[in-house]
């Protein structure tokens, strides 16, 4: 499951990091932060979820990986949630400038990505309590 779940991040970081100016714009959309700051995290974000999917991929670091990208889920839904109560009819931004999804369907989506996150941890530290 680390593999799907590290491919899923690499995949929509790439994505991202091919058109920052368009994912800034994605990012600026949610209205919850300055200009100056989302153009930071559209040169930050997608290589951090390369970095964290590859190590996913290779089960290097990949604790922290998943703990870091499970992180990044949880801000993301929080995120998608005040779009939606707020009434913003944007696109998530989730795998490039081509996703117009709507906010339901990427919170959806994001659950499962963190349900799966999740379920690495857990899985992993039944591992090492059973050595």
């Amino acid at each position: 499951m680390g593999f799907a779940v590290g491919g899923i991040f690499v995949w929509a970081g790439i994505l991202k990091a091919l058109d920052p100016a368009q994912f800034a714009a994605d990012i600026a959309n949610f209205q919850l932060l300055p200009w100056p700051a989302c153009a930071a995290l559209a040169l930050y974000l997608p290589w951090l979820e390369i970095v964290c999917g590859a190590a996913l991929i290779l089960r290097r670091m990949h604790v922290a990986a998943a703990l870091v990208l499970s992180a990044l889920c949880v801000i993301f839904s929080i995120a998608l949630i005040s779009a939606k109560v707020r009434g913003l009819d944007i696109a998530c931004g989730c795998f490039g400038s081509g996703d117009a999804g709507h906010l339901l369907r990427a919170l959806l989506l994001d659950a499962a990505i963190l349900s799966a996150l999740i379920f690495l941890l857990v899985s992993e530290a039944n591992r090492r309590g059973e050595n």
